[in-house]
């Protein structure tokens, strides 16, 4: 059996989307180049960003677009309110504001090629 470790999003600028994310998660990439850069997550899943001209076979996305979703998942919806109002204040495109759904409490920011980020905190059974 296997499991899933790492997430690739294609993106126009690698550099670009590596200060987003670097600013996001507090951490710089483990690894970083013009055409590709890596994080490593809290959770031990690595975050790689691929720039969309090079990779191969090359990538399609979506209308407008990214045409992924990263999901993080928090302890509680004061938690999920608190990482929206940081993420606005840092000027995050917010596709979704906090919203209560049947799975839980959540919010979508998006990132600089509009993959989805989406914060929640899942219902407790």
């Amino acid at each position: 059996m296997f499991s899933a470790n790492i997430i690739l999003l294609y993106v126009d600028s690698p550099t670009a989307s590596a200060a987003f994310y670097a600013d996001l998660t507090g951490k710089p990439p483990v690894e970083a180049s013009p055409t590709f850069a890596m994080f490593a997550l809290d959770s031990g899943v690595m975050l790689g960003l691929w720039s969309r001209h090079t990779v191969e076979p090359a990538a399609s996305t979506g209308p407008l677009g990214g045409s992924g979703e990263i999901g993080f998942r928090l302890a509680g919806a004061e938690a999920v309110q608190a990482l929206h109002d940081d993420w606005v204040r840092r000027g995050l495109t917010i596709a979704q504001p906090p919203t209560a759904m049947d799975f839980g409490h959540t919010f979508v920011a998006l990132d600089p090629d509009g993959h989805r980020l989406r914060v929640f905190a899942p219902t407790e059974a």
